[in-house]
């Protein structure tokens, strides 16, 4: 019961934190003369993948160095096909043709180039196949160039296209926006972000508890909750900028959470540790993940992403996301997650995700 009470309490935190968190990030966007879809890929994605980015590198430190690749592919997998699919099916979401195209082609490159050196590392080391140390400093390279890339491509849309914000919808916002200071809107973020991930975390130690004691296989627990928990930030604030007509700030979100699942996560945990992509057991001098990571989650990834990447190039063409798009990312996602249960039930062994 006490467990339950504090489920309850920490959802409410949770919802509290994102509303402040969306309030004051379409804020400062608006103010600042960006686009809120950059700031839902830089900032606000930067803040809700900041549980995976704890929970791999600390797993990194104590030589669980395989739970980061696992926890950031089960999470992209859970952000575009569950949390994006959503968001379709909740609304038929707005599209950013000038954006889009940019920072949808970094979320897929990012992807690929992480599958790449998975597959190229198992090709190459069939017995110990590992990510080596110097992936890390090339990923959080290639972050600090996304970062630098997000806000100048931001700027440059600002300019290019300043007339289409003229809307009773956005002239609202700013007027209410008008009226908080820089300081205010940036506090209201900063103590939306804390309490969404702060929350997020307290939230995902009680389902986890509740599971176990309830007699929910620790696999399942694994597979899906904690990848689910970790993602929990962005289905939260997803779900808050729709309901409070911020929808681009989902879109930003969900592809900046992606690239960052990638260039972030990994970045900093290959930094502290070698990354090991198979586990050979307990006898293995290094901790790793089963090969159904290989076989199920990588490529899962990649087809979610390749189907989000076909949407893309319909929406811009229709000017919206249509809200049947999300049924096949969620179906998917579905899927994946029998899928991992069932292979893992059956001897493909548990999951990082």
């Amino acid at each position: 019961m006490l467990l339950l009470l504090i489920a309850a309490a920490a959802m409410a935190a949770i919802i509290k934190g994102a509303d402040w968190l969306v309030e004051g990030a379409s804020g400062i966007a608006l103010r600042a003369g960006m686009s809120k879809i950059v700031i839902g890929a830089t900032i606000v994605s930067l803040g809700t993948t900041s549980p995976e980015a704890a929970v791999s590198v600390m797993a990194a430190w104590k030589g669980d160095a395989g739970l980061a690749l696992g926890n950031a592919v089960g999470s992209i997998i859970a952000d575009t096909g569950l949390i994006f699919g959503m968001g379709c099916l909740l609304m038929a979401l707005p599209v950013d043709r000038f954006i889009l195209n940019r920072q949808g082609w970094v979320q897929f490159g990012s992807a690929v180039l992480l599958a790449v050196i998975c597959y190229v590392a198992w090709w190459q080391h069939r017995e110990e196949p590992v990510i080596g140390r110097w992936v890390g400093p090339v990923m959080l390279g290639l972050l600090g160039a996304y970062l630098w890339a997000s806000v100048r491509w931001g700027r440059q849309h600002s300019r290019l296209h300043a007339h289409e914000d003229d809307t009773s919808e956005t002239d609202e916002i700013l007027e209410r926006a008008s009226g908080d200071s820089w300081a205010k809107l940036a506090l209201r973020f900063v103590v939306g972000l804390t309490l969404v991930v702060l929350f997020g975390h307290i939230l995902i130690i009680c389902v986890e508890l509740l599971c176990l004691r309830w007699g929910v296989p620790e696999v399942v627990v694994a597979s899906t909750i904690v990848a689910l928990g970790t993602s929990l930030p962005e289905l939260v604030v997803g779900i808050t900028a729709i309901r409070k007509g911020h929808p681009e700030l989902l879109i930003g979100n969900v592809i900046g959470a992606d690239v960052l699942n990638v260039l972030f996560v990994i970045g900093a945990s290959a930094s502290a540790a070698e990354l090991p992509i198979i586990d050979r057991g307990p006898d293995a001098p290094t901790g790793g993940i089963p090969e159904i990571f290989l076989y199920l989650h990588l490529p899962t990834m990649l087809v979610i992403l390749t189907l989000f990447r076909v949407y893309i190039f319909a929406a811009v063409r229709r000017g919206r996301f249509l809200r049947w798009f999300g049924v096949p990312l969620v179906t998917i996602y579905l899927a994946y997650l029998a899928l991992n249960y069932f292979l893992s039930m059956s001897g493909g062994g548990s999951t990082g995700t």
